[in-house]
């Protein structure tokens, strides 16, 4: 695999997060866009809680859960962002909470495993953009730990946030139902994680 981010990519990127956290961009306005590009907006869109505006479900299977996938990174993002900058600002015992190792552990946690994720969509992404073999392959691999870290994501901030987290004046229960949402969609990661076992016994046989 050769893919890597081209300086128009990472331009539309820093225009969508801005753009789409304003209510700016639809579906119908991106349609001309390769997959590669909209994955970039997938991501964002995921990020400024607007995935489900850009979701097409009567793409191919393969292509809406590499949308998913990525959509589930700019949800896990945007959930640890939350939490560091709850982390940074909230005090107790005059000193903000995000020294104590009880918080900064599960958010240094959520970083890895975003990172990881992201790898992940975008692999599957250029996979189903190049017409790989594996792409199927590529796209339940990326669905089912994209969708987990969604979640994870969500809980742990929830946890740093502490009372205000579980209120519904709080923006992160939105992304918590759609990552939830996510993550069951077409399948649970089990399924997901089934099926590549299947595909790797059968390589094997």
């Amino acid at each position: 695999m050769q893919f890597a981010f081209t300086e128009e990519q990472e331009l539309l990127r820093r225009e969508a997060r801005t753009v789409l956290a304003n209510g700016g961009w639809g579906r119908d306005e991106l349609a001309d866009l390769g997959l590669l590009d909209r994955a970039v907006l997938f991501e964002e869109a995921g990020r400024a809680n607007r995935g489900e505006e850009f979701f097409d479900s009567a793409a191919p299977e393969d292509e809406q859960l590499a949308a998913l996938a990525l959509e589930a990174v700019g949800i896990a993002a945007k959930a640890l962002e939350l939490g560091i900058e709850h982390a940074k600002t909230r005090e107790q015992f005059g000193r903000p909470i995000g020294v104590y190792q009880a918080v900064a552990h599960p958010l240094a946690d959520t970083y890895v495993e975003t990172e990881l994720a992201r790898s992940l969509a975008y692999w599957a992404a250029w996979s189903v953009s190049e017409c790989e073999d594996e792409a199927s392959i590529a796209v339940a691999a990326a669905k089912a730990y994209a969708g987990d870290v969604a979640v994870s994501a969500c809980e742990r901030s929830i946890q740093v946030h502490g009372g205000i987290g579980f209120t519904w004046e709080h923006v992160l229960h939105h992304y918590y139902k759609r990552a939830l949402w996510i993550q069951a969609y077409r399948g649970y990661p089990r399924e997901q994680r089934a099926k590549i076992a299947a595909w790797l016994l059968d390589r094997e046989a």
